[in-house]
């Protein structure tokens, strides 16, 4: 016969059981909850400025200092202004930030890449020093090299006036250089080559390929994830670059966007409306980079933190 002490026991084992469950799950419930009501208020922080920024770019008219959800109205005419309207044209700035993107990341992809390579995997005496050495230099504001920067400038003869197609060239590697060789890319590279097998290397060596078909044929395909996600960092700083091209370009033609939108101020001084137009063509780029490229973003950094 079963012994109904032992039944009663069960029971109550598996009562007690499903009720811990049910506390539990009550528990992770509560603590999604909180979470995710303490990131949706970070965000709606962090997203307010930018959507401020475009309800007043497309306002036709009042007053701008004051907080608000909703536009007093739609109208395009800022956007218009911004085309039709400025010292520089605005086309001319969009198409001066692309050639210098389109120069900075493949300058500064290449470097990185080639540098990494053997701060990676070659043995040599003092690597792990100069790599360091590298690294404490990210403790440097970008500011404290404008002076040097804009010397070696000088001195590359990178503003004299010769001709104006040459001239014209000149300046955007002016803008370009300084930020070509890039710390953040060399560690995030130098930690994805960490992670390839070395057997790989040494099989390749032993079938007599170059250091350079190696890099070729074996490192870069295996770290093409953290190569786009460093890609992307790049056309966001080179987009985004103000204060050095504003320093160096002496020819308002060329300046990029960011840079750019300064004469925007100076252009609608009565119109800040202009500006914020001015201001939201200039994020809506990147916006749009970052959502197609998001994947090998997260793919290529969770791949150099594993490296």
């Amino acid at each position: 016969m079963p012994d109904p002490n032992r039944a009663v026991m069960t029971d109550e084992f598996a009562r007690t059981a499903a009720e811990l469950k049910a506390k539990r799950q009550q528990r992770q419930r509560l603590s999604n909850f909180l979470a995710y009501l303490v990131l949706t208020v970070i965000a709606l922080i962090m997203l307010y400025p930018f959507y401020w920024t475009i309800i007043t770019s497309l306002e036709p008219g009042g007053s701008i200092y004051e907080a608000k959800i909703l536009p007093r109205g739609i109208s395009f005419k800022n956007y218009l202004e911004v085309w039709k309207g400025t010292t520089v044209p605005f086309w001319r700035l969009i198409l001066n930030s692309v050639i210098i993107c389109t120069l900075g990341i493949t300058l500064s992809v290449t470097l990185a890449t080639l540098a990494a390579y053997p701060l990676a995997k070659m043995r040599f005496p003092g690597r792990d020093l100069i790599f360091y050495a590298i690294l404490a230099l990210m403790v440097l504001p970008n500011e404290s090299g404008l002076i040097v920067n804009y010397i070696s400038t000088i001195k590359l003869g990178l503003l004299s006036q010769t001709n104006p197609i040459l001239d014209m060239v000149k300046q955007y590697f002016a803008v370009v250089l300084p930020g070509a060789a890039s710390i953040v890319g060399l560690f995030l590279i130098r930690q994805a080559y960490l992670s390839v097998p070395i057997e790989l290397i040494e099989a390749a060596r032993i079938d007599g390929a170059g250091e350079l078909k190696i890099w070729r044929s074996i490192m870069l395909p295996l770290a093409l994830p953290t190569i786009a996600a460093f890609s992307i960092l790049e056309f966001v700083a080179y987009w985004n670059s103000f204060l050095w091209a504003r320093t160096m370009l002496p020819d308002k033609n060329l300046m990029p966007l960011s840079a750019g939108l300064l004469e925007l101020s100076g252009t609608f001084s009565t119109n800040s409306r202009a500006v914020m137009a001015g201001a939201v063509i200039a994020i809506l780029p990147i916006l749009i980079v970052f959502a197609f490229g998001q994947k090998y973003f997260m793919k290529g950094l969770e791949g150099a933190v594993k490296g």
